[in-house]
């Protein structure tokens, strides 16, 4: 059995896609870019900035299925350059302490809306 999850506290699907599934005792998120949920627009700023926005719209589609950051179990963020790394890695730290989740980072080529990094994550339900 599956449930498609929607809410307002990130931003709606651009495509067709849900902005998570609940599955199997497991929780999967779509890909965040640094959309503002209540404008549906690109927030403006650095990596850095880009990142919060990224995570605030993942830890809000995480409380919206009954989970939370600390059961997220694996992540893969994409970056559109890697020189940004560090300063990316110093916010997704602030919100991951302990028992961090698996992750790749990898560099894409181009990412939507030319944003600079997007996340998903896998979290317990």
């Amino acid at each position: 059995m599956k449930d498609a999850i929607t809410t307002d506290l990130g931003p709606k699907a651009i495509g067709p896609y849900s902005q998570a599934m609940r599955a199997n005792g497991f929780v999967f998120i779509s890909g965040q870019i640094a959309l503002d949920p209540r404008t549906q627009e690109v927030v403006s700023g650095d990596i850095m900035a880009q990142t919060e926005r990224v995570l605030e719209n993942v830890k809000g589609i995480l409380d919206a299925a009954g989970s939370s950051l600390e059961k997220v179990v694996r992540t893969t963020v994409f970056l559109a350059d890697m020189n940004e790394f560090a300063s990316m890695n110093q916010v997704y730290a602030r919100y991951f302490r302990q028992d961090f989740p698996a992750r790749s980072t990898v560099q894409a080529a181009r990412l939507p809306r030319d944003v600079r990094v997007e996340i998903d994550a896998i979290a317990l339900a």
